[in-house]
């Protein structure tokens, strides 16, 4: 962990509320500060990045300061352009009467379960795949419940898809084989506007430019999953409290990661109540809280920890988020490996 700034890209995962907003903008200040042209991407829709830094930042890659850059992703606005790319590659596989149709299935699926998601999805894996040709370190500030072992996923989901696309194809050209002796329509389009889907001879074309659209995104997210699998590239941190409910979520997340090999570098304990605290509430607090805290210790022996104490005042601007990223690296001895890799 004390070498996290070496990768390239960096995942801070956790329950929400915990405080990862707060990290992910210390260490990328910390990394841009150290010489690193950081790009730090918020994926929660619930978007604080911008209140962190106390400007705003929006869909479009904003400028934080010197070396860093930050963008909040937009789930609506990834999926209305997710939907608008789909609609032109549609309309370039059918006949113009069939355009009406294509423009009101889409707009149903617009409003479908999951397409948000798949469209930020395709937004992360393209940041991941083609970012790191223009920055040094990436940064993701991840919703509540993470995205990456979807990301992991749809690799596979994309090959079973274009698998059973292309067996139904060749079913049903083998069926028209068998029936065309019947037929004495010889017309450029079939029943449903595609384009030679009636002629003698089957249209290759069509079917070559379906399968290079799919092929495509799968090779995409493909490559996405091999740099999240990268131990040399990756690195995902655990944020949580030393209370009940974030410590059983990340023993969950730390299962699901574990079984992905997807490599986490450690953990930050973060919010601990400051040892000088008094009173009998804060002691009562506090007691609880070493319980927790031994707890972590155990349950969590294998990782690298990091522990933040609570701050008298709001995270709010950059010399705030200085301040946590000089206490993270006063207890590893060092700026995560700050300078900058030749």
């Amino acid at each position: 962990m004390h070498r996290l700034f070496d990768r390239r890209i960096i995942f801070v995962g956790g329950k929400g509320g915990v405080g990862k907003t707060t990290i992910a903008g210390a260490l990328a200040l910390m990394a841009a500060d150290g010489g690193r042209t950081t790009l730090l991407v918020s994926t929660d829709p619930a978007h604080s990045l911008g209140d962190v830094f106390d400007m705003p930042i929006g869909n479009e890659e904003t400028p934080l300061g010197p070396n860093l850059s930050g963008l909040e992703i937009d789930p609506e606005a990834e999926a209305e352009r997710h939907i608008a790319t789909v609609k032109m590659s549609m309309k370039s596989l059918v006949a113009p009467k069939m355009y009406g149709a294509i423009d009101r299935q889409i707009e149903l699926a617009r409003h479908s379960p999951g397409t948000m998601e798949a469209a930020l999805l395709e937004r992360m894996a393209d940041l991941m795949v083609d970012a790191r040709s223009r920055f040094d370190l990436l940064i993701f500030d991840t919703a509540p419940s993470g995205h990456t072992i979807r990301l992991l996923s749809l690799p596979e989901l994309m090959a079973a898809w274009i698998d059973g696309m292309m067996s139904y194809r060749d079913r049903s050209r083998r069926l028209g084989e068998v029936l065309k002796v019947f037929s004495r329509d010889q017309s450029k389009e079939d029943g449903f506007g595609m384009i030679g889907g009636s002629q003698d001879e089957p249209d290759d074309s069509r079917d070559g430019r379906i399968k290079e659209i799919l092929m495509t995104r799968r090779r995409k997210f493909h490559r996405a999953r091999e740099l999240l699998t990268d131990a040399s590239t990756t690195a995902f941190l655990l944020v949580l409290n030393a209370e009940r409910l974030p410590i059983l979520e990340s023993k969950k997340t730390l299962d699901l990661l574990s079984k992905f090999n997807v490599p986490v570098a450690g953990m930050i304990v973060n919010r601990l109540l400051p040892p000088d605290a008094g009173g009998d509430f804060l002691r009562e607090r506090r007691l609880q809280e070493d319980e927790y805290r031994e707890e972590i210790d155990q349950t969590f022996a294998g990782l690298r920890r990091i522990y933040l104490h609570l701050l008298p005042h709001d995270v709010h601007g950059v010399e705030t988020l200085r301040e946590i990223g000089e206490a993270m690296a006063e207890q590893l001895g060092g700026a995560f490996g700050a300078a900058k890799a030749p």
